[in-house]
């Protein structure tokens, strides 16, 4: 018996889209769905790559001194940019096209199987932005 999918849920109510992805992983992974696991688990990643901080952006990049580099365990670190809501809908939608794309890819190449697959896994994450 599968658990209810979380995709359904209205925007307003179910909170932030991505807390509403993780949920939905740990549906997934419990319902030993490997394909909507995969699907959830590479779209929270792309989420978190986006909020990777660009080597340009770091404090102190570059070359220089080694004098002027930062020293101690963390001086180095900075702060991963935050995401609006707007932002993980746009890295969301990004990734259904992705999908998307790779299915007319395969279809055209005669795996319809694999195009389906795709197509499907586009269609779960379309339903978390309805």
């Amino acid at each position: 018996m599968q658990s209810e999918p979380l995709a359904s849920e209205p925007l307003a109510e179910a909170g932030l889209l991505r807390e509403r992805l993780r949920a939905a992983l740990r549906v997934a992974l419990k319902d030993r769905d490997r394909v909507g696991a995969s699907t959830l688990r590479t779209t929270l990643a792309a989420i978190d790559n986006a909020e990777a901080v660009e080597v340009g952006e770091l404090a102190g990049a570059g070359a220089g001194a080694i004098e002027a580099s930062p020293v101690g365990a963390g001086a180095a670190e900075v702060a991963r940019r935050e995401l609006s809501e707007a932002d993980v809908v746009g890295v969301v939608r990004g990734e259904i096209d992705e999908l998307r794309r790779a299915a007319g890819v395969f279809e055209k190449s005669g795996r319809d199987d694999r195009g389906a697959e795709l197509r499907a896994a586009a269609g779960m994450l379309a339903g978390f932005l309805e």
